[in-house]
């Protein structure tokens, strides 16, 4: 009888593909599931979990995200200048209105692993306000999340 051992990706084997994804009337936390998963590779039948086997992900319209409940006004994002008394906190309204951006990163990178695998996995993420992006020449293929 002959055992058939599971054979690991390597770097050098992953073919990394480009998507996009149109963030308009999709739910925050259930689109950035699905978008840590394509980062991850966790959609591949090659998956291997000490290897970046993901692929790009552009997210376009996303100051045009939906949230549930009441997050609009009681979500907050803290973020701390280093120095005494430097902490401030921003509503999840006022993140959108600012730098909507920052709104679909956060919630994929807390969705990562926090290690140096999971920092060149969130660096694939490119993420922008509105409907158009600068990355045509990769011929990313639209995907439905």
């Amino acid at each position: 009888m002959t055992v058939k051992m599971t054979e690991s990706a390597k770097e050098q084997d992953v073919q990394r593909d480009w998507y996009v994804v149109d963030a308009q009337g999709q739910t925050l936390g259930r689109l950035a599931t699905r978008i840590a998963t394509v980062l991850r590779g966790k959609n591949k039948p090659i998956y291997t979990p000490h290897v970046d086997c993901g692929d790009y992900v552009i997210v376009i319209n996303a100051e045009k995200i939906h949230v549930t409940g009441r997050k609009m006004m009681q979500k907050k994002y803290y973020r701390h200048s280093g120095y005494p008394g430097g902490m401030t906190q921003v509503t999840l309204r006022d993140q959108l209105q600012k730098f909507p951006t920052r709104v679909i990163e956060s919630a994929v990178r807390g969705m990562l692993p926090k290690n140096h695998l999971g920092r060149r996995m969130f660096k694939k993420l490119k993420v922008y306000a509105g409907p158009n992006h600068p990355h045509q020449a990769q011929q990313p293929e639209p995907i439905e999340l």
